[in-house]
């Protein structure tokens, strides 16, 4: 089977609202089929049962013609490794291959995870903040494939759900934001910690468990019963656009103290990216999101966006190791790293 390349997504090259400080927003609608055992229940047989029935209903089908269709047990570990460093697909659906599979756009823009957690997982990611077009883009297939599959649904619940968190609308949404001012004045604690008082969960890079590094965090909605998609999608906005605003003031405040200190850092990010020859991970994302700030903040022109989101997920040891096309030690990780930052640095600058 051909390798998978290192392409760029969407939400790492197109632009949208508020792209400073909102990197990408994410919609993922859980589904569950009708009289089918919910994928952690199923024997192998079943789950291929499921998996050929979706396929039967997308294959050709208006809708899903462009759509590639990967198995996850013909992918590689580092393969499925990378696809979950560019958020395609889960740490789940990475680490339980059997009869699981991904439905993706070209764009990388929209996809479908099968035999996940659940039977079905619909996802859209779109670059700023973009909540209620990557919730219309979902909707759009979910409509198709409720209309060729019976879903497992109640009237008093809503769509049933392997995991009782997710019952009702089976809608998660969330966005991946960068706040390093809030981060530098010491106020991301308070904000953060006020985001779990209204329902919100703040996570890191990759979901539920991780930690927030490089200053990045996604939030996203808890409850996802009681509420329509709607209301989910302009819930989350709303306390979105409350955070943004928390953040543009921490960044001036910054700017109107700490202007030169800002820049001296932004500069120096960029010097060691270009000439570093021995960089971790946990060292790249801080060095991107420094130059990230002072890009945003005006203080160095030299970059844009489009290369900043590239950085931002090139320097992940899936993708360094796919890149690569074998397995890498630690100490290998750490000396391919500023290569591979290098080449995209030339690239940007020739």
């Amino acid at each position: 089977m051909k390798q998978l390349e290192f392409n760029l997504s969407r939400w790492m090259v197109g632009s949208g609202p508020e792209n400073d400080i909102v990197i990408s927003s994410r919609v993922r609608a859980a589904r569950n089929l009708q009289h089918h055992p919910f994928p952690c229940l199923a024997s192998g047989d079943e789950t291929e049962q499921v998996l050929k029935k979706i396929m039967s209903v997308t294959q050709g089908k208006a809708g899903f013609a462009d759509f590639q269709y990967l198995l996850m047990d013909q992918l590689s570990e580092l393969e499925r490794q990378a696809l979950v460093e560019k958020h395609l697909i889960s740490l789940f659906l990475a680490r339980n291959a059997k009869h699981g599979a991904l439905l993706l756009r070209p764009e990388e823009d929209v996809s479908l995870m099968i035999n996940e957690e659940d039977h079905l997982r619909i996802q859209a990611i779109l670059p700023g903040l973009q909540l209620e077009e990557a919730w219309s883009e979902a909707g759009k297939l979910d409509d198709i494939l409720e209309s060729e599959l019976e879903y497992a649904f109640d009237e008093k619940f809503g769509y049933l759900t392997a995991c009782p968190t997710n019952i009702g609308t089976g809608l998660r949404a969330s966005v991946m934001m960068h706040l390093p001012a809030l981060v530098m004045t010491g106020q991301i604690s308070r904000y953060l910690g006020a985001l779990s008082q209204v329902g919100l969960m703040v996570r890191g890079l990759y979901g539920e468990g991780t930690e927030i590094v490089g200053n990045l965090a996604q939030v996203s909605n808890q409850v996802t019963l009681g509420q329509n998609e709607e209301e989910i999608i302009t819930n989350l906005s709303s306390v979105i656009c409350q955070v943004i605003e928390q953040e543009q003031n921490a960044r001036q405040t910054l700017l109107d103290k700490k202007r030169d200190e800002l820049s001296d850092k932004a500069w120096r990010a960029l010097g060691q990216l270009k000439h570093a020859r021995i960089m971790s991970f946990q060292e790249a994302i801080q060095l991107i999101s420094d130059l990230r700030l002072g890009h945003d903040l005006g203080l160095i022109k030299e970059v844009d966006q489009k290369l900043l989101n590239e950085l931002l997920v090139l320097v992940r040891p899936g993708c360094l190791q796919l890149m690569a096309r074998k397995k890498l030690s630690d100490r290998e990780k750490n000396l391919e790293r500023p290569v591979r930052v290098r080449e995209a640095l030339d690239r940007h600058f020739k």
